[in-house]
C-alpha cells in the first residue's frame, strides 16, 4: 500500500516537473524576457522578506520573545505620527501592568534598572512620551545615566504611508540605523546621529555628503522614537561615570573630524551604522571582532566596513 502512494506521488511530481519544463510563455520576444526578469524580481523581493521576517522574529528576542513580540505590536499599533502624543490608553495597555497608569520619574528609572540586567531592552514612543509628560524630558531621573547604542527600523513619520510601511520596516526590512545616546548624571540626554547632510535640519551645499549632529535628545532630534520608527532596541555600552561625562566632547570632536573628511554618504557604508560603530570601537566601547561580526553585517549593514578617512574611527 504505501508503495502504491509513493509511485503515485513520484509520478505526480515526474509529471509537474515535465509540465514546467515545458510550459510557453504567453508573451515571446523581448517581452518575454520583461516577463522573465519581473518574475525574478519579484521573487528575489518574496524571499529577501521571507528571510527578513525570520530574522526580526528569532533574533534578539530576549528570555521571552512572546512578550516581546508583543510589546512590539502593542507599540506599533498605538504609535502616532508627527508631533501627536500617544495616548493614555496605549500607556495603560503597553506598561500599565508593570508601573501602573500614573508612574513617577522615579518609577520609570526603576523599570530602566531592572530591563538593563540584560544589557539590552526597548525604548517605545509610548514610554518616551510618557517620560516628557511626567519629567519634561529625558535624562537621569527617568533613565539610568550612561552611554547607550540605539537601533531603530527606518521608515517615513507622515501619514497615510506611515501607517502600512512602519509594520514593513520593522519585520520585513530587517537592517536598522544605530545612533549613540549619552545620558549624563546632570542635564539633558544627548543623542549623536549620522546621516546624509540633506536629512538634518537646514540648508545644505552638499545634501549626500556623510555627517554627524549631536542635539539634545527631543522632538527635533533626528533619532527619536516617532511613529515611523516607533520602537528603539537599547544597548548599554558604558555606566562609567567618567566616560559617560567625557563622551558629549569626545563626540563632538568626532563630528569635526567626520565633517573635515567632506566624506560621500554610501547606501552599504560608509554609513551612519559606520559611523556609530567606529566611534565605539575607536572609544574601546566595542570590540573589532563585534563590529565585524555576522549578525550585526546584517542588523546594521555598514557598522563593520572599513572607517572613513584613514581606517581609522573618525
Amino acid at each position: 500500500m504505501s508503495r502504491r502512494v509513493s509511485d503515485r506521488v513520484r509520478d505526480r511530481a515526474r509529471r509537474l516537473k515535465q509540465r514546467v519544463r515545458k510550459a510557453r510563455y504567453p508573451l515571446t520576444g523581448w517581452r518575454k524576457w520583461v516577463l522573465i526578469a519581473g518574475e525574478g524580481l519579484a521573487g528575489f523581493v518574496v524571499l529577501f522578506a521571507v528571510v527578513n521576517l525570520a530574522l526580526s522574529l528569532s533574533t534578539f528576542r530576549g528570555e521571552d520573545p512572546v512578550a516581546r513580540t508583543a510589546h512590539e505590536l502593542g507599540v506599533l499599533w498605538f504609535s502616532t505620527p508627527g508631533e501627536r502624543p500617544t495616548s493614555d490608553e496605549a500607556f495603560r495597555v503597553i506598561h500599565g501592568g508593570r508601573l501602573g497608569t500614573d508612574p513617577s520619574p522615579a518609577d520609570i528609572r526603576d523599570h530602566f534598572e531592572t530591563a538593563l540586567d540584560g544589557g539590552t531592552f526597548l525604548l517605545d514612543q509610548v514610554m518616551i512620551d510618557r517620560m516628557q509628560a511626567v519629567n519634561g524630558r529625558v535624562d537621569s531621573r527617568v533613565l539610568p545615566p550612561g552611554i547607550y547604542a540605539g537601533a531603530h527600523a527606518l521608515g517615513p513619520d507622515d501619514a497615510p504611508m506611515v501607517w502600512v510601511t512602519k509594520w514593513l520596516a520593522h519585520y520585513l526590512l530587517f537592517p536598522r540605523h544605530a545612533y549613540i545616546l549619552v545620558v549624563p548624571e546632570a542635564g539633558e540626554a544627548m543623542v549623536f546621529s549620522a546621516s546624509q547632510d540633506g536629512k538634518f535640519p537646514g540648508d545644505t551645499d552638499s545634501p549626500g555628503r556623510l555627517t554627524a549632529r549631536l542635539t539634545p535628545y527631543d522632538d527635533d532630534a533626528y533619532d527619536f522614537p516617532s511613529s515611523g520608527e516607533a520602537l528603539h532596541e537599547m544597548t548599554l555600552v558604558s555606566r562609567d561615570p567618567q566616560v559617560v561625562a567625557a563622551a558629549p566632547a569626545a563626540l563632538e570632536a568626532a563630528r569635526r573630524r567626520l565633517d573635515a573628511l567632506d566624506q560621500p554618504y554610501g547606501l552599504l557604508a560608509p554609513n551612519s551604522n559606520t559611523v556609530v560603530g567606529c566611534i565605539l570601537d575607536d572609544a574601546g566601547l566595542m570590540s573589532a571582532e563585534v563590529r565585524r561580526s555576522i549578525l550585526l553585517a546584517l542588523r546594521a549593514p555598514g557598522l563593520g566596513a572599513a572607517c572613513p578617512g584613514s581606517g581609522e574611527g573618525p
